[in-house]
């Protein structure tokens, strides 16, 4: 949003500088973007050509002497048709940067002849696109004087950054209104005075759908005169980016800045029949102001007449019926459009213009008819004419939204203590209507404000005029310790559980949350509180039960793309029902091809085994020991989800009931439901589901006891059932003797008929670290006799004889 100084002043009664405007508004929350000072323009002087005489040696250039009111008079070869001794303009000396050329003035030779300066055109100084002579200006003109401030062009231009939620902000009177209300002057603007028609217009609006115009006035003024708009109105429009085309656009332009109220004007004797706001026909086309041919669809607004399409309603007029230099009768036009219908066609269309920014943001409803009204005035005091009476259809009415304003919210939310009588006062010159008194307070939005919702919106206003800038800053909060805990436990779980699967050689992936019907299904969902309502694609219908099926497909496209060998890894939400409790948080990784830890693919001391239920393990269990899970009494159990392999996968526990995990390679029908292939094989460790730690009153390490005596390994090996899981076994041995036996291993397990039928040897190796003493022969063999007995009771297995 841009504006002038002079414009701002044209609403603002104030003594205070550019720099305390500039600072204020970003204090109240309207941020400056930029300021342009016109500091460009003042080298610029009026001179005055005291002689112009032909060039000897060029027929078109003349040799000027110029006054230029400060020194003797200066030579200056000049090559414009109009240039003649008595002629008054605006002057370049040398070490002028000229902006039309995009050149700093130097001394020089033209033709032989020394040149010491320029006499400027107007699109040198980018006043206009006029080039054709140099600037003319009358003969009382103060010569010497600086030309921008003679031709009113220092007048500073600000910019400001506007957020969405200020449709009010995107009118100079908007904007200083806000700034009357922060302190910084007066709103001098006065109420808008109704035009008086001569007679009844005669075209008529219908409205054929309502809820994409709310509201529509519209009249006729007849036997106008459209020429350019006057010098003032183009110098303001100028400076603020656009380009003054006739008087009849220029002031719609005008107003759509000034006041925030975008209107359109149609050439009256262009329109055939009365006027309808509809839907357009599928297929309809329309060529716009900008000379582009639009094809539109039903879901866009349109005005149309008998012809067809003449506007694409609150985005772009059409070309047929716009106003040029021969309109004689123009029709106004002021409606209200849908914010979003606007929103969305714009978007569509790939059409920005100052009327769509401003309607789908929301323009103020009740300034529709004095908007028509302001409009009129300026015509008929620009261009004349006689206006007939206003033409409105469909308009309801404002219905204020009523807020009850707690004062003491200002204090909660932003920490500035401010009475709530002057918080009254600040909105009440925001134009809010204010009763009651207290602690409470009854406050109905402005008609120009419909990003007022509720109490926090009116906090916020309260805010922005006592200024943003005076909120005190205030330290963070300090924990109880210098080490204290900043994230939570789920939060470190997290991190942890990446940083320990990337290590391993797994790369992060982050896929959908909703997957097709069938993997949902074939991974325990399918649930119907589970399917999306509008999923954005057919085959992405239900929030996904686990993020393997996302992880796999993700592998298989990568294999589909010639990268077999991939290890993925996602630490993410899995969804078990509709409800915040059915939320987990789940690592899970996945394996492809050969991708296992040491590497994969082919190399030259021997290639590398495919991908197993091994490795699955491994990364389930490297993730749970760096969540923190008490990796030394978890359990594993062969019962794991249907869509592992029955005989290749597992379940990972925490006693009886806490199940943590499961890992596994795939169940072949899983992979076909899936439409993948390849050696797979995956895990899902559920972080949420770790027990919280014991808190502890230090986080200082432990104290490192090493023991000064020899450690010993001895070999048992038993013979058990085939039922019998190895980790049983493992079990039972190193709760034998927890003091002295620090590690159990399996290093082998043979079947075959010398064992017997349904029996199975399992050899282990355990590790014994002595602690106060040496261990005597008594002593291992008390130890291994514990060790045996312990094997029998808890798996019936005894030594291999």
């Amino acid at each position: 949003m841009k504006l002038t100084l002079s414009w701002l002043k044209d609403h603002l009664e104030t003594d205070a500088s550019l720099a305390e405007i500039v600072e204020r508004l970003t204090s109240i929350g309207l941020e400056v973007e930029h300021v342009d000072d016109k500091a460009a323009l003042r080298p610029f002087v009026i001179a005055k050509v005291l002689s112009a005489e032909k060039h000897p040696d060029a027929d078109k250039l003349r040799v000027l002497m110029v006054d230029t009111g400060s020194s003797d008079p200066i030579q200056v070869v000049c090559g414009a048709p109009n240039a003649r001794a008595g002629l008054v303009g605006a002057f370049a000396a040398p070490g002028t940067y000229v902006p039309g050329i995009d050149t700093t003035l130097g001394v020089g030779k033209i033709r032989g002849v020394e040149s010491r300066g320029m006499m400027c055109s107007e699109r040198e100084l980018q006043l206009s696109d006029e080039h054709n002579g140099i600037i003319d200006l009358p003969e009382d003109a103060p010569v010497g004087q600086s030309f921008a401030a003679y031709a009113h062009l220092d007048d500073p231009v600000i910019e400001i950054n506007l957020t969405p939620n200020r449709p009010d902000a995107t009118s100079i009177h908007g904007i200083a209104r806000d700034l009357a209300a922060s302190g910084l002057g007066t709103l001098k603007t006065p109420p808008v005075a109704p035009v008086a028609g001569t007679s009844e217009c005669p075209v008529k609006v219908t409205i054929a759908d309502p809820d994409l115009c709310p509201g529509f006035a519209l009249r006729l003024v007849r036997g106008v005169k459209n020429g350019p708009s006057p010098k003032w109105m183009q110098q303001r429009l100028i400076a603020i980016g656009l380009r003054p085309i006739n008087a009849l656009v220029d002031i719609t332009n005008y107003l759509t800045f000034d006041r925030g109220r975008p209107l359109h004007v149609f050439d009256a004797k262009k329109v055939a029949g009365n006027l309808v706001v509809r839907r357009a026909a599928a297929g309809e086309k329309v060529l716009a102001l900008d000379t582009f041919e639009y094809e539109l669809t039903p879901e866009m607004c349109v005005i149309s007449d008998d012809n067809g399409v003449e506007s694409i309603a609150g985005v772009m007029g059409g070309e047929h019926s716009g106003c040029d230099e021969n309109t004689t009768d123009v029709l106004i036009e002021s409606a209200l459009w849908a914010p979003l219908n606007v929103a969305r066609t714009g978007r569509s269309l790939g059409i920005i213009t100052d009327a769509r920014y401003r309607f789908e943001r929301g323009v103020d409803p009740e300034f529709m008819v004095p908007g028509l009204d302001l409009a009129t005035k300026l015509v008929l005091d620009i261009c004349g004419g006689t206006p007939t009476d206003a033409e409105v259809v469909g308009y309801a009415g404002y219905s204020p939204k009523p807020i009850m304003f707690p004062v003491l919210e200002v204090k909660r939310l932003t920490g500035m203590d401010v009475p709530g009588e002057e918080s009254a006062a600040i909105l009440e010159k925001l134009g809010f209507v204010v009763s009651g008194g207290g602690y409470f307070y009854d406050v109905t939005a402005p008609s120009w404000r419909p990003d007022i919702d509720g109490k926090a919106d009116l906090v916020e206003e309260v805010m922005r005029m006592r200024g943003v800038d005076q909120i005190a800053p205030q330290p963070l909060t300090s924990h109880d310790a210098v080490n204290g805990k900043i994230l939570t436990t789920l939060q470190i779980r997290t991190r942890a559980a990446r940083r320990a699967l990337a290590v391993r050689g797994m790369m992060e992936a982050v896929t959908w949350s909703f997957i097709p019907a069938k993997h949902a299904e074939a991974f325990g969902g399918g649930q119907p509180s589970l399917k999306l309502a509008n999923p954005i694609a057919a085959d992405m219908s239900d929030m996904r039960p686990s993020l393997l099926p996302g992880l796999v497909a993700a592998a298989q496209r990568n294999a589909d793309r010639g990268i077999s060998d991939v290890a993925l890894f996602e630490v993410s939400g899995t969804y078990e029902g509709d409800t915040a409790d059915a939320q987990r948080r789940v690592a899970a990784g996945i394996r492809r091809g050969t991708a296992k830890l040491e590497g994969s693919g082919r190399i030259w001391s021997g290639n590398a085994g495919a991908v197993g239920v091994f490795d699955a393990k491994a990364d389930a269990f490297a993730a749970l020991e760096a969540i923190g899970a008490p990796i030394d009494r978890l359990t594993v159990e062969a019962s794991a989800p249907g869509w592992y392999h029955p005989g290749r996968s597992g379940v990972i526990k925490l006693g009886p009931k806490t199940v943590l995990g499961h890992f596994g390679e795939f169940h072949p029908k899983t992979l076909e439901t899936l439409d993948v292939d390849g050696p797979l094989c995956g895990f899902e460790v559920f972080v949420d589901a770790v027990p919280e730690p014991k808190a502890k009153p230090t986080r200082t390490k432990p104290k490192l006891e090493l023991s000064a005596f020899q450690a010993v390994k001895r070999d048992f090996a038993f013979v058990v059932d085939r039922a019998v899981e190895a980790g049983t076994l493992v079990r039972a041995a190193l709760g034998a003797d927890k003091k002295l036996i620090t590690g159990v291993n399996v290093f082998d397990v043979f079947e075959g008929a010398a064992i017997g039928e349904g029996k199975k040897s399992v050899a282990i190796e355990v590790a014994i670290q002595p602690v106060e003493k040496t261990l005597t022969d008594e002593d291992f063999e008390a130890l291994a006799g514990r060790i045996v007995e312990n094997v029998k009771k808890q798996t019936g297995g005894v030594l291999r004889g």
